[in-house]
C-alpha cells in the first residue's frame, strides 16, 4: 500500500468512526440538494438509481458544501452529499456531472445500509465503487464520450495505473497504455 492509499484509508477510518465533521472543518450548513442541483429529478440516470422514489429522495437529500478542497463524497454518518465548492466551480463540467451521478449511487447504497468503505476490498474492486462507476460510465456513454475520455474521467490520484486498468476492464472500458 503506497502513502496515498494509506492516507485515504486513514481518512475513511476517521469518517466511519464519526469524525468526519473534524475532517470537514470548513464546511457550511447542510443545504437542500434540489435547491442547488435543479432538474436532476428528470435525469434518466438518476431515475434509474432511485426509481419511483427519485423526487422524494432528492427533495430530502442534504448537501454539505466545503471549502477545504477535494471533490465529492457521501458523509458516512448521515448520508449527506459532501461537495467541494472549489471542485464545483473549477472542475470540468462533465466530470462534475458524472461525479454527481456516481455519488448519488452511494447515497442510495447508504440508504440501503451498505458499507460504503468496506476495507476488505481495494478501491478499484470495492463493490460499492464498481456499481457507482458503472452508472457514471453508462451515463458517459449516453453523452457520447469515447473510451479515452472515460478513462480520463476514471483516473484519480488515489488509484494506481494498475488499479485503473482493473477498474476499466471491469466496467468494459478500453484504456490505452
Amino acid at each position: 500500500m503506497d502513502w496515498r492509499e494509506h492516507l485515504m484509508f486513514r481518512l475513511l477510518r476517521l469518517a466511519r468512526a464519526g469524525h468526519i465533521d473534524r475532517l470537514m472543518l470548513a464546511r457550511g450548513p447542510a443545504r437542500s440538494f434540489a435547491e442547488y442541483f435543479k432538474g436532476f429529478e428528470k435525469v434518466a440516470a438518476v431515475r434509474s438509481i432511485f426509481g419511483e422514489r427519485t423526487e422524494e429522495v432528492l427533495r430530502n437529500l442534504k448537501v454539505e458544501f466545503n471549502w477545504a478542497g477535494g471533490y465529492m463524497g457521501v458523509n458516512p454518518s448521515n448520508g449527506h452529499l459532501m461537495v467541494s465548492t472549489k471542485y464545483l466551480n473549477n472542475g470540468n463540467r462533465i466530470d462534475v456531472y458524472l461525479d454527481v451521478i456516481h455519488e448519488l449511487v452511494h447515497v442510495r447504497q447508504f440508504m440501503e445500509g451498505k458499507e460504503l468503505f468496506d476495507s476488505r476490498y481495494g478501491y478499484a474492486e470495492r463493490p460499492t465503487e464498481v456499481e457507482a462507476y458503472h452508472y457514471a460510465v453508462e451515463e458517459a456513454r449516453r453523452l457520447g464520450l469515447k473510451d479515452d475520455r472515460i478513462c480520463q474521467y476514471l483516473k484519480t490520484e488515489w488509484m494506481s495505473g494498475r488499479d485503473l486498468k482493473r477498474l476499466a476492464k471491469t466496467l468494459g472500458v478500453k484504456c490505452e497504455d
